[in-house]
């Protein structure tokens, strides 16, 4: 398409830079590894690369706790490493965004040990202090996602800070005028290294309730599922926070941002998405669903609905937080699930984001033991959870040590089905999962109605198949996904269809859909 605009249009690949691939051989991927692999990026098709956080971090959440928003932490590299990969990228039309964490920095932020030092130093309202109430206890009843009050009682000075997440992560606080100047030149720095666009890790959190009123009772399990969350989420000043964003993103020709909406549903996750906010935001309602083509389709139709005239909508099934889509919906080392999910997030309306090795259908690491954990999450809720650990191994390149991804032991371990899951094998196969995800995003590119068409279901209460129609201008496109086991047959729209898959041409009237068939039909009207 001659006005094909990536971030619209394209096909986005997530990669945990840790886990991606290592040049240096200390068991930590890297920049260089990155780049090494960019000419496999290109061959896949993407059109940009997210990376979660390299910022220097003392890795307490690793990557997510930040320490310095203008560095490169020295295990993934230097500033120069840095900009070769920008350089590299653009040689590929790669382009390249920055996951940036600006709700909560970490505790050895520069800023946080000046805020410690006296509550008269310049520093000090840089986050969120509060005095205790009269008795001693914290102001107020909010919890840490991470379990435990959201608040951390400091001897020094006689008071308690908030902190989201974990207690070396404390939240910043956004009314600070002085913050908020520092936060958007976050922006302006990168932009100036070529980065054009950001990904927001959980942005609706960075204003809380000026009042800090307690968050009324709901049921749950653990003490922060047992609140309503209204006075520390989602409060009305970050819209006109995200205007300003946008005017600086827009600054720079086809910038990006997208959000990571927290504890938000379909409508709060839309409305922070327009001409004058996010370009998007991450509807996890999709991507969280069971195995059924109604769930599905209730909810790409439910997120369609919410979005306005001015927004886009984009995709995924699988990130760094959660179990890997394969991991959830496959038998075994049964691929027929996972192609019939990836057909289905490169071909809904919206732009796809890929989590690296979603690819090769990668599955999580078991996790056995608590021993093995190096998620602190996972430590802390385990047996209950687990933690992410097993969605981030790392990279299956080739059957080799390590699976080609370090010639050193990697700081998690490799899945043993490396052996027979990795991207050298797969290549060579024409019926793998690499193969197939390759040809599904070079028909998606060469195809306009599944870049920008507009969607219409054909099968209004699907208990088996999923099919729905893409149509932009003169170009007609039909999906249909078996999601079952059965032998299904289907009833075509009147005319003579070509299959993209196998080039075969003129199916008319009933066809018949083998399990887990996935079929990508096109006429021109």
């Amino acid at each position: 398409m001659k006005d094909f605009l990536w971030w619209r249009d394209g096909v986005i690949y997530q990669i945990y830079p840790r886990s991606f691939s290592d040049s240096s051989n200390d068991g930590i991927g890297d920049l260089q590894g990155i780049i090494e692999k960019l000419d496999y990026l290109q061959a896949l098709g993407i059109d940009a690369i997210w990376l979660s956080p390299i910022n220097p971090s003392p890795d307490v959440d690793f990557g997510y706790d930040v320490s310095d928003y203008t560095g490169i932490d020295p295990k993934f590299g230097t500033m120069k490493d840095f900009e070769h990969l920008v350089k590299e990228a653009k040689k590929r039309d790669i382009h390249i965004i920055m996951d940036l964490v600006l709700n909560h920095t970490s505790d050895q932020h520069a800023w946080f040990l000046k805020s410690k030092q006296s509550k008269e130093n310049a520093h000090h309202d840089f986050y969120i202090w509060k005095d205790p109430k009269p008795d001693g206890e914290p102001p107020n009843n909010w919890q840490a996602v991470f379990g435990g009050p959201a608040w951390e009682y400091d001897e020094d000075l006689g008071q308690y800070y908030y902190h989201m997440f974990f207690k070396e992560q404390p939240d910043v606080n956004w009314r600070n005028p002085e913050v908020r100047s520092a936060m958007l030149d976050v922006f302006r720095f990168w932009l100036d290294k070529g980065v054009e666009g950001f990904r927001l890790d959980v942005f609706n959190a960075y204003f809380k309730d000026p009042e800090f009123k307690d968050n009324p009772p709901k049921f749950g399990i653990r003490g922060f599922d047992r609140q309503e969350h209204i006075y520390d989420v989602s409060q009305p000043e970050m819209y006109p926070l995200l205007e300003e964003i946008r005017t600086i993103v827009d600054e720079h020709k086809q910038s990006y941002v997208v959000g990571e909406t927290f504890l938000a549903d379909t409508q709060q996750t839309a409305s922070y998405c327009g001409n004058d906010k996010l370009h998007a935001a991450f509807n996890f309602d999709f991507a969280e669903n069971r195995w059924h083509p109604q769930r599905f389709l209730d909810s790409v139709l439910k997120w369609y609905d919410a979005l306005a005239a001015d927004a886009w909508p984009n995709n995924f099934l699988s990130n760094h937080d959660m179990k890997r889509a394969a991991s959830r919906y496959c038998f075994g080392e049964d691929d027929s699930r996972a192609k019939v999910a990836l057909a289905m997030l490169l071909t809904l309306k919206g732009t796809p984001f890929l989590y690296y090795g979603e690819e090769i259908g990668m599955r999580d690491i078991p996790i056995r033991k608590r021993a093995d954990i190096k998620d602190p999450i996972g430590k802390h809720f385990w047996p209950f959870y687990k933690g992410r650990d097993g969605c981030r191994a790392p990279m299956q390149w080739r059957n080799a040590p390590h699976a080609g991804f370090s010639l050193a032991e990697p700081w998690l371990p490799v899945n043993d089905n490396y052996t027979k899951r990795n991207v050298e094998m797969q290549l060579s196969d024409p019926n793998s999962m690499l193969n197939f995800s390759m040809k599904l995003i070079s028909i998606r590119r060469s195809t306009p109605a599944l870049i920008r068409g507009d969607f219409t279901p054909l099968t209004e209460q699907p208990r088996f198949i999923l099919a729905y129609e893409r149509q932009y201008e003169g170009d007609r496109v039909i999906v249909i996904l078996n999601f079952s086991s059965r032998l299904l047959n289907f009833e075509l729209p009147k005319g003579g269809w070509t299959c993209l898959l196998t080039k075969n041409t003129a199916y008319t009237g009933k066809i018949s859909m083998a399990p887990y068939q996935v079929r990508i039909l096109e006429k021109k009207v």
